[in-house]
């Protein structure tokens, strides 16, 4: 009877330590974009020559706000945090997206955002540029 208990106790030790175990947190990674080309389907161009420097900018954007029209000299790309928004090229290709969707951006491609929808639109957008030139021009 006693080495029956023993055993029992030593079982729901073994278990408990197994349902711990599982019960530990882990790092999740979730790939958002991992490509050559932008979202209309143009290939990325090389990078700029020059001393290479990383903007990283939070952009919110108004509901109903349409932003200029606009091309980056640089490659880019984000995740759209809160709310959706529609990216459309000068020659009508259109992107919608909605919170937690990436977006590698169109380099050297007349564009604009729009917030069509009833709260902010929060993006995160990383840009590899070089020292001294901008990322952004408006038309």
């Amino acid at each position: 009877m006693k080495k029956t208990i023993i055993g029992i106790c030593f079982l729901i030790s073994v278990a408990g330590h197994v349902f711990a175990q599982e019960a530990k947190p882990s790092v999740k990674v979730e790939q958002l974009a991992k490509t050559t080309h932008s979202w209309d389907g143009k290939e990325l161009p090389r990078y700029k020559e020059g001393k290479p420097e990383i903007t990283i900018l939070k952009i919110t954007i108004p509901p109903k706000m349409k932003l200029p029209l606009h091309t980056h000299p640089v490659i880019n790309a984000g995740v759209l945090l809160k709310g959706e928004l529609t990216v459309t090229t000068e020659d009508e290709k259109i992107l919608h997206l909605k919170a937690g969707q990436g977006i590698v951006e169109v380099v050297d491609t007349w564009h604009y955002g729009m917030n069509n929808g009833s709260e902010p639109a929060e993006i995160i957008v990383f840009y590899a540029g070089v020292l001294g030139k901008p990322i952004t021009v408006k038309k």
